[in-house]
This record gives C-alpha cells, structure tokens and sequence, in this order.
C-alpha cells in the first residue's frame, strides 16, 4: 500500500517534469523569429542553428540509456531536469553567432537527455500502478508547451526577449525542484534479466516493416516541428503577425495536442489504432493544408489547431505497434521507430528553412499535409498496436 502511494505520487512528479520539458519548449518558440534580427541572419543559418539544437538533442539520446543504466532513472532525470532550468537565458544572452551555435546545441541535449530519462521514469511507475500514465504524461508536455508559448509570447511583447528567458528559467526551477523529492527511486530490474537471455538483434536489422513504421514516425513527427520552429515566422513574414499572435501558432496547436493526448487512450480504445490512425491523418492533413492556405493569421490559427488534434495520437499509436512487432524484440523495435520518428522533430525542421527561403512557406506546409495522407494511406501497417498488452488508464485520470 506505501509503495502504491508512492507511485501515485511519482506519477504527478513526473507529470510534472513533462509539464517542464513542454514549458521550455513551448517558451522557445516565439524566442525563434528574434534570432534572426538579432544576429543578422537568414533563414537558412537558423534553420542551421536549428540542426545543432537536434544534433545535440539526438546525440545526447544515445548515451542518455546508459547514463540510466548506470546511475539510475530518478538521479538522471533530476540532474537534467536542472541542468535545462539556464538553457533559454543562454541562448537568448549569446553575445555572438559561435557561441549561439554552441548554447543551441547545450539545449538540445539537456531537453533531449530529459526527455529520454523522464520517459524512463513514467515506465518504472507503470509497472507499479499497473495501468498506463504515457499518453497522459505526454499530454502534460502538450499542455506545457501551450502555456509556455501563450505566456511567453505575451511576455516578451510586453517585456522583451530577455526577461521572458529569466521568467521562463524560474518557472521551471520552480517546478523540477518541487517535483524531484517524490519521484519513484530505481528498483531492481527483471527486464535485464529477460534481456540477457533475449536473442541478439542486428543494430540494423534488415526488416522493412519496422522501419516503414519509422518512416511513418518521421513523418508525423516533421510537421509537429514544422510549427514548433516555424509558424511564428510564418505568419510574420506572410500575414504580417505581430510577436503575441505569431507566437499563438504553435501554442495553439500544442493545446490542441495536450487535449487530444489526455483523450487519446479512450478514443483509440474506442476506434481502434488503424482507424484512429487513419482519422489522425487525414485530419492533420486538413490542418496542415488550411495553414498553407490561409489568408488571415486567425486562420493560420485554427488550423494549426486543427493539426494538432489530428498529430497527436499519430505517433503513440506507432511506437505502440514497434512494440508488439511480431518478428523482433519488443525494445530492438521500438529503439529503431524513436530513432528515426525523433528525427523529424529534431532534425528534419532544419530542412524547412531551406525549403522555406527557396520555395515559400506555403508549398512547404501544403507538403507536409501530403505527407500526413501519405500516413493515413499506410494506416494499416499500425495494426498490431492493437495487439498491444495495454495497461489500463488509472481509475480517475486523464487517459
């Protein structure tokens, strides 16, 4: 019973540290477009600068298992929960174009170690409470990106870029160094020993279907970063947005996501992933299409919301069916689908400002909306998600 109610305090920790990582997030999007005036650069260097933001964050994936491996989930989390408070006021204070390039990737990598351990963590407190917190915990990041974009692009409209990277430091502080004392403390793990009598896995192993689902990944995860790194532009340069509502874009697509995700598990419970898959797709398509289309920044708006709603549930759903692969080892799977779906929202967004400069915003967002139908066409190939050994939502929580 103590260990139950443990848990069921870990469980809000590490919501908590999710609602940090989205915050952060959430509060770097509207910072994006000042970069450019700010250090007299064209979109193409951002998009460069954007790339060393995901280098850092892939590269710090790779190590961030072993570093839990060998210290334990809750002291990793809680060192890079702290380490991510200075992040934003180094960036926004860099002096020069090198040393931003160098703060850009620092960034990338305590979000990214973070988020690998705080995912980490939401596992260890699934099997004690026996039922699934993922999608919820991911639903707190939605939602923490959504106030970090709405608070943050207000602030610095009222107050500058400046004073929102040193608000945005001391909200997080606030937030990891509450949470930190109730996460769960590393227990021993049976999974090593399942592990070491599992079959070996080639690093790459030559199965298309795995990596078609990566595919599939990678391609609901690049518009999602699409918005993140450049609606705001978007709609300054196209429909001529001021800070607050150019920063609107994302935020409202991250609470359209926040909502979905808290939803997500009684909708596809209700549907069935291939069908909800199939929607997802074709709804973020629509939204994707109405952002390339629109003429009014509130319309840019509402479509990003729209988006948003249909991305949401798009990549648990692939990650779900990695999982229960039926020719490979449930982790070898899924490894390979969140090393390249990650891509898309961490490296690939780099490409857009390339695509961006070249051929304009709007082929580029209409694009990625024939991407997400290619998505939904290729639906099917999701269907063992449904095989899954699903936990079931806690009683009383947000699924």
């Amino acid at each position: 019973m103590q260990m139950e109610a443990q848990a069921r305090r870990a469980r809000w920790a590490v919501a908590a540290m999710f609602l940090a990582n989205g915050f952060v997030m959430g509060a770097w999007a509207p910072q994006i477009p000042l970069l450019m005036p700010r250090h007299d650069v064209t979109e193409s260097v951002l998009g460069l600068l954007i790339l060393a933001l995901g280098l850092g964050a892939v590269s710090a994936m790779l190590f961030a298992g072993r570093l839990i491996t060998l210290y334990g989930g809750r002291r990793v989390l809680s060192l890079f929960s702290l380490a991510l408070i200075p992040v934003l006021p180094m960036v926004v204070f860099s002096p020069n174009l090198w040393l931003l390039a160098v703060f850009m990737a620092v960034f990338g990598a305590m979000a990214g170690c973070m988020d690998v351990a705080m995912n980490a963590q939401a596992v260890v407190i699934e099997r004690q409470l026996k039922r699934a917190i993922m999608s919820s915990s991911h639903g707190f990041w939605s939602l923490g990106g959504f106030f970090g974009g709405s608070a943050g692009a207000w602030v610095i409209s009222h107050w500058g870029s400046e004073v929102q990277s040193l608000l945005t430091a001391a909200v997080v502080a606030g937030i990891v160094l509450t949470a930190m004392p109730f996460l769960l403390p590393d227990a021993p793990k049976p999974v090593e020993t399942e592990a070491a009598h599992a079959p070996r896995t080639k690093l790459f192993p030559k199965d298309f279907h795995v990596w078609l689902l990566g595919f599939l990944a990678l391609a609901s995860m690049v518009p999602e970063g699409a918005v993140l790194d450049w609606a705001a532009i978007y709609m300054q340069k196209e429909l001529g947005s001021d800070v607050f509502v150019s920063g609107l874009g994302f935020a409202f697509f991250a609470g359209a996501m926040a909502l979905m995700r808290f939803l997500g598990d009684t909708v596809r419970n209700r549907f069935g992933a291939v069908r909800t898959l199939r929607i997802s797709g074709w709804l973020g398509a629509a939204g994707m299409m109405g952002g390339a289309v629109a003429t009014e920044d509130w319309m840019v708006i509402v479509s990003f919301f729209v988006a948003g709603l249909g991305i949401a549930n798009m990549v648990p759903i692939l990650f779900s069916a990695a999982g229960n692969h039926p020719r490979l080892p449930s982790a070898s799977a899924i490894s390979i689908v969140t090393m390249v779906g990650y891509s898309g929202i961490l490296v690939a967004p780099s490409s857009i400002g390339f695509l961006a400069e070249h051929v304009g915003f709007r082929p580029t967002y209409a694009g990625l909306a024939l991407i997400l139908v290619l998505v939904a066409l290729l639906a099917g190939r999701a269907a063992d998600a449904d095989g899954a050994k699903a936990l079931a939502p806690a009683e009383g929580q947000p699924a």
